[in-house]
């Protein structure tokens, strides 16, 4: 038996020929791969339905249902399991329709040793990559999920169910902080091109004179700096979705070009001369009152009326406080995952005060408040006591308590509070505080150091 530590991977090999299997499951084992033999169609796919593989070595013509009957079966409930084929009367005709329907590769008999473990070795590359692509895609995809119970919300999904498998360009309207970017990847996810990129554009991020660049990518020598060529995001996006987000904020003079791309699905790159064409599927956002802009002669009415061909309109948290404790509970599940922290529930007299806040920066405001409950509270739950020493504008009627303008300012803000709460419950004692945190005394020292925090002059 393969030592399971070292195994390449588990491979199904499917042959009507005992002499052919045998020879196959010895060469596998030497190659430290776990090797499980079927002898038929039927059998195969019974065997797929018990475990799990990494590839699958299937003959064509076999007696009953031939491999390509089985082909079409593997790919259809078992996308993940790489096929190669094997005939002993192989043709290029066949050869392409096993391709067509999904074939990792395609072999004749007699087999070449060394060619099989070279197409094995990268079929199980192949998959391994795959599937870490989509566990990786999952756990991104946990802190952008829609989450309510409201009736605003389950209109929101209604409306993304029945849009998303369409080409139309969709325009998001929102205050600052709803999940506009959410409900774009919710589209993205729920459309025929899930599978290609979703390429996120914050157009207010990127300075004027560089947006250009930026959208439609630039030639070497093209500005000064340009020292590559660079393609840009509707070239990157090409199969899948653009998300624009602040798209109000885009200048005029680089909205005439982008209402080109929208049209006719080309353009140039700056300082080229080649005309590229894409297939690109738009969604924009925007906070701001694109009517009003139009009125002012800042934005473009054409490029309106070709953005709105749909217009969906995300209710700000306030119109649906009942989604609250849904959100915090969410909230607090991501980031005790993110930060591998023990599950912590949020405590009823916490949600009740939540309930009672305007929310004026919305959800985001939400996230980041559980954010730095999640980092900061000590015990299984997160309750009122967790709150004021950290956000003392909850349920007061003014702005934004959080504050902090930049990521960093936010750490190092939760990290000080963090620090000073166990330093306070261990009376200052720095070796305590640290053998509790699990660090070195000088590792806290330092850190106390860089985050000012200083102890409290003795009496």
């Amino acid at each position: 038996m393969t030592d399971p530590a070292k195994r390449h991977g588990r491979v199904l090999i499917v042959d009507d020929e005992k002499s052919v299997r045998e020879m196959l499951r010895k060469v596998l084992e030497y190659e430290n791969y776990e090797p499980v033999e079927a002898e038929s169609g039927p059998s195969a796919l019974e065997v797929l339905e018990g475990g799990e593989f990494d590839a699958m070595l299937l003959d064509i013509r076999m007696p009953g249902m031939d491999g390509m009957e089985v082909l079409k079966k593997v790919v259809e409930r078992h996308p993940a399991v790489p096929v190669i084929m094997i005939s002993g009367h192989g043709t290029i005709s066949t050869a392409v329709e096993a391709t067509k329907l999904g074939a990792f590769d395609f072999f004749e008999k007699p087999l070449d040793r060394d060619r099989i473990l070279l197409t094995l070795r990268n079929a199980v590359s192949a998959a391994k990559l795959a599937a870490e692509k989509a566990s990786l895609e999952k756990e991104l995809g946990k802190g952008f999920e829609l989450v309510g119970e409201s009736a605003a919300i389950e209109d929101l999904r209604r409306d993304i169910e029945k849009l998303a498998p369409t080409r139309a360009s969709i325009l998001l309207l929102g205050e600052n902080g709803v999940g506009k970017g959410v409900v774009a990847r919710a589209i993205h996810r729920q459309s025929d091109r899930s599978g290609e990129r979703f390429v996120e554009v914050s157009c207010a991020a990127i300075p004027d004179d560089l947006i250009e660049s930026e959208l439609m990518g630039h030639e070497k020598g093209a500005f000064t700096g340009a020292s590559v060529r660079k393609p840009g995001k509707f070239e990157l996006a090409n199969g899948g979705t653009i998300f624009l987000d602040e798209i109000g904020d885009m200048s005029p003079r680089v909205q005439a070009k982008f209402l080109r791309v929208l049209e006719e699905q080309e353009f140039e790159r700056v300082g080229g001369t080649d005309t590229l064409r894409v297939d690109v599927r738009v969604l924009a956002a925007t906070n701001k009152d694109i009517p009003g802009l139009i009125s002012k002669g800042e934005f473009r009415e054409d490029l309106y009326f070709r953005l709105n061909t749909v217009t969906m309109n995300i209710p700000p948290l306030r119109e649906r406080t009942e989604d609250i404790a849904l959100l915090a509970e969410h909230f607090s599940r991501v980031y005790c995952d993110m930060y591998g922290l023990k599950p912590k529930s949020v405590e009823p007299e916490l949600i009740r005060t939540l309930e009672g806040y305007s929310w004026p920066g919305n959800v985001r405001e939400l996230r980041n408040i559980m954010e730095r409950m999640v980092i900061t509270s000590s015990g299984d739950t997160i309750g009122p006591a967790d709150l004021p020493a950290l956000c003392e504008d909850v349920g007061a009627p003014r702005g934004d308590f959080l504050g902090a303008a930049t990521y960093d300012e936010f750490r190092r803000a939760s990290e000080k509070a963090f620090l000073e709460k166990h330093l306070e419950a261990n009376r200052w004692n720095i070796s305590r505080t640290a053998e509790h945190l699990g660090m070195q005394r000088s590792s806290l020292y330092k850190k106390m150091s860089s985050l000012g925090i200083n102890p409290p002059e003795k009496d």
